[in-house]
């Protein structure tokens, strides 16, 4: 799918939204072009940030949780939490809107401040929720990244320790890997090596930018 992304037709940075269920290879991506020199704004640290150190957050999840859910040195402790809100719609509803918009503002003033000052480079958007927050519109282009079902259970198993349930049960909330590539301007399958995969992105990147860049010249 090709899309247009209006906002961001000025110049700049190329921002770049990166999406795709878990499991299937983002951060593999997303490692691969900071190697080139990407700034990589990734909605999962500045989740730990919010959780582990804005004191409004840290009060109100021990009021929902007890003093427990944060450990000894101070991080929260997010399987407990992951636990909890995986089987109550309503907790989760109220986790998501009390760290949400935070993340949000975070990941906002990090672009800022890139944009201000003049960063021409490519910022990678890595934000599993991306779309749910409309954050595509910040985005010249998005690429997902795609895999057989089997693979990210694997992948699930051997770096967090899931079961196969565990790993399915966590798969089947999340959007559908048809909704991910249609929501893209390029999707990847993830099915072959590492090295295949990395090189396909850095492809696709520089395929999006001539793009931009053409969009530009035309107008």
């Amino acid at each position: 799918m090709s899309t247009e992304h209006p906002a961001r037709a000025a110049g700049g940075p190329f921002v770049l939204g990166l999406i795709g269920r878990t499991g299937s290879g983002k951060s593999t991506v997303a490692r691969a072009l900071e190697q080139d020199g990407a700034v990589v704004i990734d909605a999962d640290e500045l989740g730990h940030e919010v959780t582990d150190h804005d004191p409004e957050t840290r009060l109100a999840l021990v009021a929902e949780y007890g003093t427990g859910i944060y450990r000894a040195d101070g991080t929260l402790d997010r399987a407990r939490v992951a636990e909890r809100v995986f089987s109550d719609p309503a907790a989760r509803e109220r986790l998501d809107r009390l760290v949400h918009p935070r993340i949000i503002a975070r990941a906002r003033a990090r672009l800022e401040a890139l944009e201000a000052r003049r960063f021409e480079g490519v910022v990678v958007l890595d934000a599993a929720l991306l779309l749910d927050w409309g954050l595509e519109r910040w985005c010249d282009a998005v690429l997902a990244v795609l895999a057989p079902e089997r693979l990210q259970i694997e992948r699930l198993g051997a770096a967090r320790g899931w079961t196969p349930e565990q790993a399915r049960q966590r798969l089947s909330v999340q959007r559908s890997q048809a909704a991910f590539r249609d929501a893209a301007d390029v999707a990847l399958i993830n099915d072959g090596t590492r090295a295949a995969l990395e090189a396909a992105a850095r492809e696709a990147v520089r395929t999006l930018r001539d793009r931009r860049a053409a969009r530009k010249e035309s107008c």
